[in-house]
């Protein structure tokens, strides 16, 4: 019995559902809209919720957990390529880092006075393969 588990398993592995909402968290927050399943928008919005909570603390140790779902990678950047990101050259930088600091920054002053509902999700189409229902999910 699934008594008191609160989780769409969304038809995959774990390991697999996991990196999958790490990289719908990171193009929801560097794009603040996308589209996708109603399934996953509804998954997606507890993990939303729980990293803005996090930002929002602004501690350290609230951006280590924040990055540990994120699934951040911090590859070391070469000599060249720390001078050619300090120039402006974005192909050699990490995107991963910008978008933990735009949840940090931007996101945590718009939602510092917020108690909470920072998602919101709109029905849209079904998809046209199967029909699965579509809907947009955005920051408010």
């Amino acid at each position: 019995m699934r008594h008191k588990k609160h989780t769409f398993k969304i038809g995959r592995r774990p390991a697999h559902r996991r990196a999958m909402i790490a990289n719908l968290l990171k193009a929801l927050f560097e794009h603040e809209r996308i589209e996708t399943t109603e399934t996953k928008a509804k998954e997606l919005r507890r993990h939303a919720e729980k990293l803005i909570e996090l930002a929002k603390t602004g501690t350290l140790a609230s951006r280590r957990q924040a990055a540990a779902l994120l699934h951040l990678r911090y590859n070391t950047l070469t000599i060249k390529e720390a001078k050619a990101a300090k120039k402006g050259n974005l192909a050699a930088y990490n995107f991963d880092r910008k978008v933990l600091k735009k949840l940090f920054s931007e996101i945590q002053e718009r939602f510092q006075t917020r108690a909470g509902g920072y998602t919101r999700i709109m029905k849209s189409s079904e998809r046209v393969g199967d029909r699965a229902p579509k809907c947009l999910i955005e920051l408010v």
